[in-house]
C-alpha cells in the first residue's frame, strides 16, 4: 500500500472527487471514522474539534453516524461547502450538539473520546495560535484522542512535530496512510493506525513525488514463499551463512537459526576453525564447514566452493574486524554470483568499497551507526533517515535496509516502510536472526527488495508474538522460535488496520 506525501494525497483525493463527488466521499469517510470510534468508545460522550476544511466536515459526518451524547466545536464563521453543509445538517438532525469555540480543557474532560478534526493532510507547521490553543486543550483534557487523517501538529509528509501536537491514541487515515505517520518523530503522535481506503486509488498518485510503500499483512502473506509439494531440502532454500568467530560464535548460531526457522531446507554455516566447536555444540540440524581465517585465499576458495551447492548468502554476523576477515568478505562478495545479504562485520569491511558492488543482487542491513559509517556523511539524525537513505541508494544502487523503529528499505525505484517494529527487538542478536531470515527468502527466490521487506515485516511480527508470551526478557532466540507462529497470525496482527 502506498504511504503518501501531502502532495500525493491531494492528487488521489482530487481524482476520487472527480469520480465520486465530494458528498459521497465525505459520507464514506464519516462511516469509516464512526466504525473506529465504536471500537474505542463504551457509552460516553464523543466531542469533536472541527477545523474549517474537509477534515472538520469529516468530523461532522462521523458524529452523524453515531448515537449517544455527541458535541462538535467549530467556527460558526467558517464557510460551508456542499459536502460540509450536508454533514453539518445530518449531524444536527441526528442530535449532535454544535458549539462555537473556544473549547476549554474542562469542557473536553467530560468526554470519553475526543476527535481531532482540525487540519488533516493540509497541516502546515508551525500551527497558527488558534489551532495550537485547541491542540493544547485536547492534550490537557486527559481524554483519549482519535486523530482524523493525521495528528494535528504532525507534518503529513516528513513526520516533523511542531512545538504543540496532538498525542493521539489512534489515527484514522482516510484514503491512504500518510508518510509522516510512520517516520520519527511523527510516529510518537500517531498511536494505533487505521486506514479506510474509501474508494481511493494508489495509481492516482503515479509520477507525483518519490514512491513510498508500507507492507500490509495480506501483502506479506502473498510474498512469503511456500514449499512446493515436490520440494526437496535444497530446493526449499539452501542459504550459506558466513558468520561467527572464536569471540562471537553466537552470532552465527542465531543467524543459522533464523534461516532455519524461516523455512530453509538446508542451512550451511561457513565459520573460522576456532569457532567450530561452539557452533557444532548448538547447531544440530545445520552443517558447519570451517575455513582458515589466517589464509584468506584458501578461505575464499572454500567458501566459493560451498556456493556451488547453495542458493543465497548471508554474511557478516560475528565475523570480526581484522584485515584478513575484510579480505575474505570482499573476496567472497566480489566473486560470488548468488544473491547476498550483508550485515554487521561485513558492513564494516565494505566501507569505502561500495562502488565495487553497485547494482549486484545485494542487500545491506545497517543500523543507524553502521549507516553513518557506510555513507560517510556522519551521524544520522532521526529526521534525516528517509532523505539520507534515498541519496545513498541513488548513489550506489544497492538495496539497503536501514534498521529502526520504522525500518526503511530502499532500492533505486522506491522506499518501503516496515510497520511491525517493536522495542522487543532492542536486544543483542535480533539483527543476526533478521540476516538469517532474509538469506532464506533470497534462497527461496525473492528479489532483494521483496526479501528485505518480507523479512523485516516477519521479524517484527515475531518480536511481537514473542513479547505476547514473555512480556519481559525476550531474547533473540525467542524471536527466531516465534517465526512460525508469527507467519500464521499475520493477517490478524496487522499494525495497519484496514477496514
Amino acid at each position: 500500500m502506498r504511504a503518501v506525501t501531502a502532495v500525493q494525497m491531494r492528487a488521489i483525493d482530487a481524482a476520487a472527487l472527480a469520480r465520486d463527488g465530494e458528498i459521497v466521499l465525505m459520507r464514506r469517510a464519516g462511516a469509516a471514522i464512526a466504525r473506529v470510534v465504536r471500537r474505542y468508545r463504551q457509552d460516553g460522550a464523543v466531542i469533536a474539534l472541527a477545523g474549517n476544511g474537509n477534515n472538520g466536515g469529516d468530523a461532522f459526518a462521523a458524529l452523524a453516524r453515531l448515537d449517544g451524547p455527541r458535541i462538535v466545536y467549530h467556527d460558526p464563521a467558517a464557510g460551508l461547502g456542499a459536502a460540509r453543509m450536508d454533514a453539518f445538517l445530518r449531524a444536527r438532525a441526528s442530535g449532535v450538539e454544535v458549539r462555537p469555540y473556544p473549547a476549554l480543557p474542562e469542557d473536553l474532560a467530560a468526554a470519553e473520546l475526543l476527535l481531532d478534526g482540525l487540519l488533516g493532510v493540509n497541516a502546515r507547521l508551525p500551527l497558527d495560535p488558534a489551532t495550537a490553543e485547541r491542540v493544547s486543550a485536547m492534550n490537557a483534557a486527559g481524554v483519549p484522542i482519535l486523530a482524523l487523517d493525521v495528528a494535528t501538529g504532525c507534518d503529513p509528509t516528513t513526520g516533523a512535530l511542531g512545538a504543540t501536537y496532538v498525542r493521539a491514541a489512534a489515527t484514522i487515515a482516510l484514503g491512504r496512510p500518510k508518510l509522516g505517520s510512520f517516520l520519527d518523530p511523527g510516529r510518537n503522535a500517531t498511536g494505533d493506525l487505521w486506514c479506510a481506503p474509501i474508494g481511493m486509488r494508489d495509481e492516482d498518485a503515479d509520477g507525483i513525488d518519490l514512491d513510498s510503500f508500507v507492507l500490509t499483512a495480506d501483502e506479506f502473506d502473498a510474498l512469503r514463499p511456500r514449499r512446493a509439494a515436490d520440494a526437496e531440502k535444497r530446493s526449499a532454500g539452501a542459504p550459506l551463512i558466513v558468520a561467527g568467530s572464536e569471540q562471537f560464535p553466537g552470532a552465527a548460531v542465531l543467524c543459522a537459526l533464523g534461516a532455519a526457522r524461516a523455512g530453509a531446507g538446508y542451512v550451511t554455516v561457513a565459520a573460522p576453525a576456532k569457532a567450530a566447536a561452539a557452533l557444532r555444540a548448538h547447531l544440530i540440524e545445520q552443517v558447519v564447514v570451517t575455513y582458515d581465517e589466517d589464509d584468506p585465499p584458501r578461505a575464499i576458495a572454500t567458501i566459493l566452493e560451498l556456493c556451488n551447492h547453495c542458493s543465497a548468502i548471508g554474511i557478516g554476523p560475528g565475523l570480526g574486524l581484522s584485515d584478513t576477515v575484510g579480505e575474505i568478505v570482499r573476496g567472497v562478495m566480489s566473486a560470488a554470483t548468488l544473491p547476498i545479504v550483508a550485515d554487521a562485520s561485513a558492513l564494516f569491511h565494505l566501507t569505502k568499497h561500495l562502488p565495487d558492488y553497485a547494482d549486484k543482487p545485494l542487500i545491506l542491513t545497517p543500523h543507524a551507526g553502521e549507516f553513518a559509517r557506510l555513507s560517510g556523511h556522519g551521524t544520522l539524525a532521526p529526521e534525516e533517515r528517509l532523505a539520507r537513505l534515498r541519496a545513498f541508494v541513488a548513489e550506489y544502487g544497492i538495496t539497503t535496509l536501514l534498521k529502526g523503529r520504522t525500518t526503511l528499505i530502499a532500492d533505486r525505484t522506491s522506499v518501503h516502510l516496515n510497520p511491525t517494529g517493536t522495542p522487543t527487538l532492542a536486544t543483542a542478536g535480533t539483527g543476526d536472526v533478521l540476516t538469517g531470515i532474509i538469506s532464506t527468502l533470497l534462497a527461496q527466490g525473492l528479489s532483494p527488495v521483496d526479501a528485505a521487506c518480507t523479512g523485516a515485516f516477519w521479524h517484527g511480527l515475531a518480536g511481537r508474538v514473542a513479547a505476547a508470551t514473555r512480556p519481559v526478557g525476550v531474547i533473540a532466540g525467542d524471536v527466531a522460535d516465534a517465526l512460525s507462529s508469527a507467519a500464521d497470525v499475520a493477517p490478524d496482527h496487522d499494525p495497519i488496520r484496514l477496514f
